[in-house]
């Protein structure tokens, strides 16, 4: 039965009354709350190249894993999301279970990077980190984990140089970028991205979270503000409120060039899934991942759906191939509670399980440091207008 008009104005006004008193007590704790930590897992910087750094997370066990794990993320946002804090830290729990970690940070480009392009962040950042790794710790090759992104640079590279790596493990990557289940994806189609990138230099970093924004305006943009004022009386909730807000308003700039080669190669032309992409003058191949492959996505993720990481079990020749599924979002993938429990121990137990003879090498760069791949490879890297 309807409340007659009186009280539903008085139901009204007591829900107006509490909603107001909630939204004072939001704004004391926030006023009382400092500056909250992300990241906050020990490591070091132990190789650097421009703005790229290359960091080895501290062991937390005397018995790790005789390969090491070489972890890369995408350009957009920040890695600090696998370790966002103590109880919601992939990193940290990995490192429990004895994987050794070591972890790529692009950093921030500016208006200099703009010319830095796809090319250069996989065929020489990227190969001079796991080079470092390699020759660091003695081994001919070393386990490679790509997230997001990261996840696709991880495909192409593995596929470009597959005797660098043991294991790979691929984390809400795409591979097919030809489908209508992301709106992401239907949106990238429809991009000028040259006009973008011949226009802006760098595309910025804020305007790149606008558009994550607006593909759940709703949730990320109002209803998460209606739970926070929700969470008034409890600090702890609203400390990961400001974590995860920390986390997605840093937002690097996007180095043009980078940019648009990704965005016309992947979303509009598909060259990955087709086998039509080049890098560095080779064609990248993904049947050349003959080694164990472990991919993980996530079923709820709408910035990478399934239907564009799952195909990459039938584009890769390894004969041991794991495709895992969690019943979470893309975010929810790093700070569910589900994933705190389940998703370290599949990937630490995959990994420890193929760890299988570790071959070592004398001299993995004899004749070549480092330093000097990158300098024979200084003339790509030089920034020179894009024709």
């Amino acid at each position: 039965m309807e409340l007659p008009y009186e009280k539903q104005a008085l139901v009204f006004a007591k829900e107006v009354e509490r909603y107001t008193s909630r939204l004072l007590s939001t704004t004391e704790t926030l006023l009382k709350t400092e500056d909250v930590d992300i990241a906050t897992s020990p490591k070091d910087l132990v190789f650097q190249q421009d703005k790229v750094k290359l960091y080895h997370f501290r062991a937390k066990k005397n018995e790790l894993c005789p390969v090491p794990l070489l972890v890369t993320y995408a350009l957009v946002n920040r890695e600090t999301m696998m370790d966002l804090e103590e109880g919601r830290s992939l990193i940290r729990n990995l490192l429990d279970r004895g994987i050794d970690i070591y972890m790529i940070i692009w950093g921030y480009p500016s208006r200099l990077d703009r010319f830095i392009t796809l090319d250069d962040c996989i065929d020489i950042y990227m190969n001079d980190c796991v080079d470092y790794v390699r020759k660091e710790r003695g081994l001919e090759k070393i386990n490679l984990m790509g997230v997001c992104q990261g996840g696709t640079f991880t495909i192409i590279y593995t596929s470009l140089y597959p005797e660098k790596v043991q294991n790979m493990v691929a984390m809400v990557a795409p591979v097919d970028f030809d489908t209508d289940d992301g709106l992401l994806n239907v949106w990238a189609r429809y991009m000028d991205v040259d006009l973008m990138v011949d226009t802006l230099g760098n595309i910025p970093g804020d305007f790149m979270n606008l558009g994550f924004l607006m593909l759940k305006p709703f949730q990320l943009m109002v209803d998460k503000y209606i739970g926070l004022v929700e969470s008034a009386e409890d600090p702890a909730l609203i400390q990961n409120f400001l974590r995860m807000e920390k986390w997605i308003f840093d937002s690097p700039d996007q180095a043009g060039e980078t940019f648009r080669k990704f965005l016309n190669e992947m979303y509009r032309k598909n060259s990955l899934f087709k086998g039509e992409l080049e890098i560095g003058g080779r064609k990248v191949d993904l049947k050349n991942i003959n080694m164990p492959v472990l991919n993980i996505y996530a079923e709820q993720d709408h910035l990478v759906p399934p239907s564009s990481s799952k195909p990459l079990a039938g584009l890769v020749s390894s004969q041991d191939m794991t495709t895992t599924a969690f019943p979470v979002g893309h975010i929810g993938m790093y700070v569910s509670s589900k994933s705190q429990k389940e998703l370290s121990p599949l990937i630490a137990d995959w990994l420890l399980a193929r760890a299988g003879s570790v071959a070592k090498t004398k001299s993995i760069m004899e004749g070549s440091t480092t330093q000097g791949t990158v300098a024979k490879k200084a003339a790509r890297r030089r920034p020179t207008k894009a024709t």
